[in-house]
This record gives structure tokens, C-alpha cells and sequence, in this order.
């Protein structure tokens, strides 16, 4: 399974995202003039610790995602809101064993502003904060959310990339059997790249698979060892 795909149901926002200790924090979502009580929809329990997901958080994540309607959400995108916070806290748990350095001020900005280019303008990405609660990217409790996001990100590659070890030639097969024919397939008549053109890039593919079959592997292995028990259809 190719990374992407896994990293994307973890995060399923914009980048990765989420949290070390509470992965988002619980707070009275605000739609246009109505007040949204907020309520646990699941729990999550490791033996030690018990993480909560609130309605509020489904919101949030749907806030980070510019296609998807807000008011009111559709049941469908609040499940899967829900199974990709359920993994966010599963590696939540995780990493509070293994604590890395908390990212600088520059790396949130960096990471605001790459959030910001999925919208339309900074007023388009602010009117869906403030539905859910936010007053602004400026908003302390937002930066604080980005900064638990690029934590897990930090984490992520500390557990499942660091030790990847790629060979040389597998790197060649992959070229031989898998780009070559998959390039002449897609592009009858153009000149094929060379294998040292795309070396790099083969290398980096390979990587990502493994990252991502170890974060699969990783998930599976939580959810059958935590206690997730499912409070509330939404």
C-alpha cells in the first residue's frame, strides 16, 4: 500500500495532522447564530489513559478540508472525520512514549501558510475557523493545534522512516520492472527517462511504500490492543 494513501486517512486534512497529548482540543464548535452542544461521539483507552472525541473535533477536522460542507456536516464526512481522528489518537498514545523536540515558531508559520494555499483566500479559510470555534489563524488555540499536528508529523518520521534501508538493487528492479512499462504504457513516443534520472525519485517511492505498510501494520496492532468503543452515530 503506498504511503500516501495511509498518511492521508491519518490526516485526511490538510497535511497530517493532529496531536501528541490531545490531538485537538475540545471546544464549543459555533455555527451562523446557533449554538452546537458538544458531545463525546468515542472513546479510546489503552489500559492507562483514556482519550476522548468530541462532535467539536469532528468539526474541526472537516474545517481543514475546502470542499466539505460545514453547515450542517453530511453523516458521511463525519465518519470518516471520526475513523481518521480515532488513528490520530491511536498514535497519540504512542508517542507520548517516545517525546520528540516541540517545533520552532517558524515551522507553525510555514505550516499555517502551506494550509492557507488550499483555499481560495485567508478570509475563505477564517469564515470555516470560525464556524468551528476559532477566531482567526492567528488564534492561539489554532497554532497550538498546528503545532501538536507537526509533532505527530516529527514523530512519524522518527518511528517509521528513520529506519528504512532501500537497496540499490531494488531500486533497479523497481526501474526495470515497474517505471519502465508503467512510463511506456502512459507516453508512446516520448524519449524514457534514464535510470539515473530517476534514481532519486524510485528511491524515494520505495521509502514511502514501506513507511506506509509500517503504519498500516502499526494501526492494525492498536486497534486490536486499545479499547475503542463508538458513543454516538453522527
Amino acid at each position: 500500500m503506498e504511503v500516501r494513501s495511509v498518511i492521508n486517512r491519518v490526516w485526511d486534512s490538510i497535511g497530517m495532522f493532529a496531536a501528541i497529548f490531545s490531538i485537538i482540543t475540545a471546544f464549543s464548535a459555533v455555527a451562523v447564530a446557533q449554538e452546537i452542544v458538544d458531545k463525546t461521539v468515542a472513546t479510546l483507552h489503552d489500559g492507562i489513559r483514556t482519550e476522548l472525541i468530541t462532535y467539536s473535533d469532528l468539526k474541526w477536522q472537516l474545517a481543514l478540508q475546502p470542499d466539505v460542507p460545514l453547515d450542517p456536516p453530511r453523516s458521511e464526512d463525519l465518519n470518516r472525520a471520526l475513523q481518521t481522528l480515532i488513528d490520530q489518537r491511536l498514535f497519540a498514545l504512542e508517542a507520548e512514549r517516545f517525546p520528540r523536540p516541540a517545533p520552532t515558531d517558524d515551522e507553525i508559520s510555514k505550516a499555517i501558510g502551506k494550509t492557507l494555499t488550499y483555499f481560495p483566500s485567508i478570509a475563505t479559510f477564517e469564515s470555516r475557523l470560525k464556524l468551528v470555534g476559532f477566531d482567526s489563524v492567528k488564534d492561539d488555540n489554532f497554532e497550538h493545534i498546528i503545532a501538536q499536528r507537526l509533532a505527530i508529523e516529527s514523530y512519524i518520521d522518527f518511528r517509521f522512516r528513520s529506519f528504512v534501508v532501500v537497496t540499490p538493487d531494488e531500486i533497479t528492479r523497481y526501474y526495470r520492472d515497474v517505471f519502465v512499462p508503467e512510463f511506456t504504457r502512459r507516453n508512446s513516443g516520448r524519449a524514457l527517462p534514464t535510470f539515473e534520472e530517476k534514481r532519486d525519485e524510485i528511491k524515494a517511492i520505495l521509502v514511502e511504500d514501506r513507511v506506509g505498510a509500517r503504519i498500516e501494520s502499526f494501526l492494525d496492532e492498536a486497534k486490536r490492543r486499545v479499547d475503542i468503543e463508538i458513543l454516538i452515530e453522527v
